[in-house]
């Protein structure tokens, strides 16, 4: 993985923490669990997916739907 790809990844996954923390009302570490513990983390990490490359609203609206049914829409 490139170093590129990597702060791609890593600033996606900051915003999204920062999105579930604001909108779930949880702590970091709890909004944290919920970002690293997640389908759509792992989908992230699989570079084929492209999901790395996208905006971070467009992730949290994958994420959301994940953490309020229990799977990716």
């Amino acid at each position: 993985m490139s170093a590129e790809t990597k702060f791609l990844i890593d600033t996606l996954t900051k915003n999204l923490v920062l999105k579930v923390m604001e909108e779930f009302n949880y702590s970091i570490s709890d909004a944290m669990d919920a970002v690293y513990g997640s389908q759509l983390y792992e989908k992230i990490l699989d570079l084929e997916t492209g999901l790395y490359f996208q905006s971070a609203g467009y992730n949290y609206e994958l994420l959301r739907h994940e953490l309020l049914t229990g799977k990716i829409a």
